[in-house]
């Protein structure tokens, strides 16, 4: 209570941080006079003007004021846009490293140049990461015209951009990218043989557009880099059958049943909250049978350490069979299983779910199997965007997150005042019995808005509720635009006009997000989608104004029917993802309506919801179509929300402390490859693990404290002959009194020295650094992929260890030292084994000028509790192929360029698209082919 009334007449914390910028946001205005007298070429002198102050020790923070002016400024010379005093807020907030929280149609992209420019000043590069491709493409080119004319250089990443372009961009004062390439790049990086490969710099101020869409809601899928293991197609194939033939069998004793089976009757049962699926004892008797007859387990019991790939698979398949639905979490398209993003709605081309999950997928629709990928390097959204000294970002939704943008980030939410107060009225929710009831309704709703000329924007949680909702549509004769995965490449253009006068768009899951939605249209989308084969003059001049006027007057009839009708066709299980679709409507103080209509049919009330929810629903006798609305009710699907809210930031949580172990380990191995990348020589690094190497042969077979008798002579002999290439005379030594451990090491030292010695001379001392360096590399990468795979396994079965009492995690942590001390040790003999037995050759041919690109991979964003994939494909090229002479029988032998870069192009005239098939019928892609000569 006491907190109430104080929170009323002092105001919150947040409002008391809000007005304590008015004091910065008023010597920002009083410098507006001032720098209005400036000519062009007086206002573009700023920022020079402001390096030259950076250099004579002042701050940014010092420079803020008349930075933010020259801003302002110069976006009403170039863009005819004036920063609002709420925009200056914003800026000053993501300059100070927080997240702004502002409504949607605020302006966040124009606020962003403010803390843009100012800490591009300094040289050191700001990133601007955006949620989707081209966001990333049109604010460059957007804000980047302000940019351009004061001075500074902006570049932009896409995906399969050759390196040299990548690396110009990040060289630039200002980048843009989204979250994925940003975090390949990275990893990328730390996969490549020279410094000069590499394509970013060091990191330093990033603002993440969208923030939370991006460090929370795929924060829990950690981008994975993979290539190809053997294929296993006959196995996929084999399971789905079984599978198919058990849920066949289980489905026929429900059908028995007359409903669902008892918790531990049937062959499996299902948890759709974890979409996970798991054999009962009689399924697991059964299957043991059938997998007996097909020649499919090793042994007779299924969990036999040999039969665990087939468990694993089996495990994948019920999954895909049971829990993963067509059209609603994938669609079939081009003969190949596409992914449907959880949140975007979008189609996911290129992203495929992690082990062995996507082909049990596509052995279920039959369609072609692409192998599994090992993972090569891995990091999560968490630990990429913590390594920025300064990170901000700004949504129109983060509140509801932010003890974890706290937790995780140290990032404070602030909530930045609307420049206008919001109009927009929020309805009670209406709930209805069922889905066909509920869809009626708001059938019946949309028609009514759209009778009176009112634009609808309808939300809905996957395709099926959109094309079910469609069908309505089509009954009651509403014309409309259904935004889905199917569709998404229009989808920028089709709802920046789902504001126009009688105008009913259907989106899932908020697909268009970034794009603003303008009462009566959005004039710039028309003027390119009219008039973008118009050429420039007078004639084009005319059109632009009358489509200026038509549109000024389609926005007051639009205002006049009340402005944009939100419509939720059901409740997310998060609210901000409600409270993103609501905020579409009511801009910059335009009128508004928004509602959600919910059913007991509904996800989030079916899974989640508390079991009274529904007994006291269907107490109630509600009739067919009708509907009730209450604050009972609203209660009970917050608490819901709520729960689930809680239930996914543990899952992100857990995420994190398991990477965190991952990530200490990351960051020696990648600060051990840069300083070998840098060194000059590597010849001290190489003897010290010759060294260590030795000592663990000697220490294995010799046991300090044993006795000679005891020692395993025979295996060091073989041990020596293995890694040194050398057959000393150990037994004579053993002959010896005084021999001791310390003795025979001391003398495989010497043997090893003198042979290597001998072996430097045979090639220029030069290439044999070369050797070393390239050695080292190459294997620390090949061992580092070893243990990131070992690591995965060791994560999917740890949680067993809380069957005795113990912690998981601490579990993992000191598993995976001991397994990291394990990769070290085995990392020195190796390279050691390398160098010292390897088939030495002279080098062909010499080493080439141009800078060489890693091998093709995939790239990953994946879960890894439920091996959801949730990312783009990356694109990458070759391994470096070796500056000098090869070593016969080494890895490193192996790599090489590809004949296809060096071909001439007979095609490069057609106009083919780089990611089509070669003409030549190779079967490779063009860029891979005859097109990797341009």
């Amino acid at each position: 209570m006491w907190q109430t009334i104080a929170k009323s007449i002092f105001g919150s914390s947040n409002d008391r941080y809000v007005r304590s910028l008015d004091k910065i946001v008023s010597r920002i205005n009083a410098l507006e006079e001032q720098l209005e007298d400036f000519s062009d070429e007086e206002l573009q002198a700023q920022t020079l003007k402001f390096r030259k102050k950076l250099e004579e020790g002042q701050t940014l923070d010092d420079l803020l004021p008349e930075a933010f002016a020259t801003v302002r400024e110069a976006s009403k010379r170039v863009m005819g846009m004036r920063h609002y005093d709420v925009q200056m807020v914003g800026g000053i907030v993501l300059h100070r490293g927080e997240i702004a929280e502002m409504k949607t149609g605020e302006g966040k992209t124009l606020v962003a140049t403010l803390a843009v420019y100012l800490n591009a000043i300094e040289g050191k590069g700001v990133h601007v990461v955006t949620v989707n491709d081209y966001l990333a493409a049109r604010d460059a080119e957007w804000m980047g015209q302000l940019y351009k004319w004061l001075g500074l250089t902006v570049g932009v990443i896409v995906p399969n951009m050759p390196e040299a372009a990548r690396r110009e961009a990040y060289e630039c004062d200002i980048t843009y990218a989204t979250n994925n390439e940003l975090g390949f790049d990275y990893l990328r990086d730390n996969m490549k043989q020279e410094r000069r490969q590499m394509v970013q710099r060091p990191f330093n101020y990033a603002i993440v557009d969208e923030v939370d869409s991006i460090l929370i809601d795929e924060a829990r899928t950690p981008l994975i880099i993979s290539g190809p293991t053997e294929d296993k197609s006959d196995l996929y194939i084999a399971l789905d059958e079984e599978v198919k033939k058990l849920v066949a069998d289980q489905k026929a004793l429900e059908k028995e049943n007359g409903g669902p089976l008892g918790e531990d009757e049937g062959f499996y049962k299902t948890d759709e909250k974890s979409r996970n699926v798991s054999l009962t004892e009689e399924g697991v008797e059964e299957m043991e049978q059938r997998l007996i007859a097909a020649g499919l387990l090793e042994t007779d019991n299924l969990y036999d350490v040999e039969n665990t790939q087939v468990v694993h698979h089996l495990d994948q398949a019920l999954r895909a069979v049971v829990m993963f639905k067509k059209d609603t979490d994938y669609i079939v398209k081009d003969d190949k299983v596409v992914i449907i993003d959880e949140f975007t709605g979008r189609m996911m081309d290129g992203r495929r779910w992690s082990n062995g999950l996507h082909q049990a997928v596509e052995a279920k629709e039959g369609v072609a199997i692409q192998p599994e990928n090992q993972t090569m390097a891995s990091i999560t959204f968490q630990n990429y965007f913590r390594m920025y000294p300064k990170l901000a970002g700004m949504t129109g939704t983060a509140a509801t997150e932010a003890s974890e943008f706290w937790d995780i980030y140290k990032l404070n939410v602030v909530e930045i005042p609307t420049n206008v107060p919001v109009a927009r009225i929020d309805e009670e929710d209406e709930f209805y019995k069922n889905t066909m009831d509920k869809f009626g309704a708001i059938a019946k709703a949309i028609k009514e808005k759209n009778e009176i000329g009112q634009p609808v924007l309808v939300g809905t949680v996957s395709i099926e509720k959109s094309e079910l909702l469609s069908q309505f549509l089509d009954k009651e004769g509403v014309k409309h635009a259904v935004l889905n995965a199917r569709f998404h490449e229009q989808e920028a253009h089709i709802v920046a006009q789902a504001g126009r006068l009688g105008a009913v768009t259907i989106a899932t899951n908020m697909a268009g997000r970034g794009t603003d939605i303008q009462l009566g249209g959005n004039v710039e989308f028309r003027i390119e989608d009219e008039l973008g084969e118009m050429e420039d003059g007078p004639e084009k001049d005319a059109a632009i104004e009358r489509i200026k006027a038509e549109v000024a007057e389609e926005r007051q009839k639009v205002k006049d029917a009340g402005g944009l009708f939100v419509l939720g066709t059901e409740r997310h299980e998060s609210r901000r993802i409600d409270n993103q679709l609501r905020g579409r409507s009511g801009r910059q103080g335009d009128p508004g309506l928004s509602r959600f209509y919910l059913c007991l049919e509904d996800d989030l009330l079916r899974i989640f919801g508390p079991d009274t929810l529904f007994a006291k629903m269907m107490n109630s006798n509600l009739e067919d179509g009708e509907a009730i609305g209450s604050k009972w009710l609203s209660k009970a699907i917050e608490t819901a929300q709520k729960k689930v809210e809680a239930r996914n930031y543990e899952m992100r949580k857990q995420v994190v402390q398991y990477d965190d172990v991952m990530n200490d380990q990351r960051k020696v191995v990648y600060e051990q490859r840069s300083e070998i990348m840098d060194a000059e020589r590597v010849d001290d690094v190489v003897e010290e693990m010759r060294q260590d190497a030795i000592n663990a042969l000697v220490t294995t077979a010799c046991p300090p404290g044993s006795y000679p008798e005891q020692w395993d002579v025979e295996g060091l002999k073989a041990k020596v002959d293995e890694v040194l290439g050398l057959t000393p005379p150990i037994d004579d030594w053993m002959e010896e009194e005084a021999v001791e451990p310390e003795l025979i090491e001391e003398r495989l030292q010497d043997m090893a020295e003198e042979k290597l010695a001998a072996r430097v001379t045979e090639i220029p001392e030069e290439s044999w650094r070369r050797v070393e360096k390239s050695i080292l590399l190459e294997r620390l990468d090949f061992h580092w992929k070893e243990h990131l795979a070992t690591l995965d396994a060791l994560r999917q079965v740890v949680f067993l260890r809380a069957y005795a009492q113990k912690q998981p995690i601490n579990e993992y942590k000191q598993e995976a030292f001991g397994l990291f001390q394990t990769m070290l040790d085995t990392l020195r003999e190796d390279v050691t084994k390398v160098l010292m037995t390897a088939e030495l050759r002279p080098a062909t041919p010499p080493r080439p000028a141009a800078l060489p690109d890693l091998p093709d991979f995939l790239t990953g964003h994946i879960d890894p509790l439920t091996g959801d994939e949730n990312s783009n494909d990356g694109d990458g090229s070759r391994f470096m192929e070796p500056l000098f002479g090869t070593l016969a029988g080494s890895p490193v032998a192996q790599t090489g360029t590809r004949g296809s870069a060096q071909r001439e192009d007979p095609y490069k005239n057609q106009n083919i698209s780089r990611n089509a098939q070669c003409p030549c019928g190779s079967g490779n892609k063009y860029k891979h082919c005859h097109g990797a000569a341009g």
